[in-house]
């Protein structure tokens, strides 16, 4: 049955759980099996006309076959178990996996997951718990699920296929596609608290410190040099690095349209965080200090795919 069909007769399943059982699957012949159904039958009337009980027999194995298959076939999803796991973002435009859990008693053969309409490779499934991904490409940021799902098998004859449809409602966080371009940066001011431990560091006269000039009167003595001095190099004056050095905060270029700008701010986070830099992001109302990590880019990039103006 193709997905044409499926959205016309079958209403899908909906929650984060679902449990295969009678009121959950459909099945019907496949090509092959109508085929087989047709030659048992031609079969039998053949040897009725003709009054041999070889091809009589013959009928009747296909004819019970093609039963088994009805029952065996739905056997194979019956039970199993599935549940929408917490996925993880991905890029708009680039395949994602939506991660599923799947709980089975038995090993399963030929099992096709897949998005309802598209094709799917049969996979064994083993008994136990197991986590199966359906890839997908999203066509926009926000906060996407795949749609409708399909589970179906034709194991282990192939004469029948037995399917359900599942929309999981859980959804999967879709950042802008990354598109390398201009952004804007505003400067990130140090906090009073960190000026202060630097100034008390050069006041206690911390040995932290990065390079000598000559001295001057108003430098003081609590920034002389004095091991420099015990050593007959005259009077020198200790320079400090600067312990805050400025990390900008991303924002959106002006003058480009805001979807554009967006992506350019998702390819630089990405790009800066695979170079392990220190940044932020100022979006509307949203700033998100300057840090690094895998978790400063997730933040960053949950905001920017939550941005005003994403599709729900």
């Amino acid at each position: 049955m193709d997905f044409a069909r499926d959205r016309q007769l079958i209403k899908p399943h909906r929650g984060e759980r679902l449990r295969l059982g009678l009121r959950s699957l459909y099945i019907l012949p496949t090509r092959f099996g109508l085929l087989w159904l047709a030659g048992g039958g031609l079969l039998l009337l053949v040897s009725i006309q003709s009054q041999r009980n070889g091809p009589l027999l013959l009928s009747f194995l296909m004819l019970g076959l093609w039963l088994l298959a009805l029952h065996l076939t739905q056997f194979n999803l019956q039970g199993l178990e599935l549940e929408a796991l917490a996925p993880s973002g991905g890029f708009a435009g680039e395949m994602v996996a939506y991660p599923l859990l799947c709980r089975s008693r038995c090993q399963r053969d030929g099992i096709q997951l897949g998005l309802a309409g598209s094709a799917a490779t049969p996979q064994p499934l083993a008994a136990g718990e197991s986590v199966l991904s359906v890839p997908w490409r999203p066509g926009r940021r926000g906060l996407q699920t795949p749609g409708r799902l399909r589970l179906q098998t034709t194991a282990p004859l192939g004469l029948f296929v037995c399917w359900t449809l599942w929309e999981p409602p859980r959804p999967q966080p879709i950042y802008p596609a990354r598109r390398p371009g201009p952004v804007a940066e505003t400067a990130w001011p140090a906090s009073s608290d960190t000026a202060a431990t630097a100034a008390s560091k050069i006041t206690a006269g911390s040995d932290d410190w990065d390079d000598l000039r000559p001295h001057r009167p108003e430098d003081g003595l609590a920034r002389l040099a004095w091991k420099s001095l015990a050593q007959g190099r005259g009077r020198q004056t200790k320079t400090f690095a600067d312990a805050t050095p400025a990390v900008g905060l991303l924002t959106p270029a002006p003058g480009l349209p805001p979807e554009r700008a967006l992506e350019h701010l998702s390819a630089e986070i990405w790009r800066r965080s695979k170079a392990g830099e220190a940044y932020g992001l100022a979006l509307g109302s949203t700033q998100l200090a300057p840090s690094t990590g895998p978790e400063q880019r997730d933040r960053c990039l949950l905001a920017l795919a939550l941005a005003p103006g994403a599709a729900p």
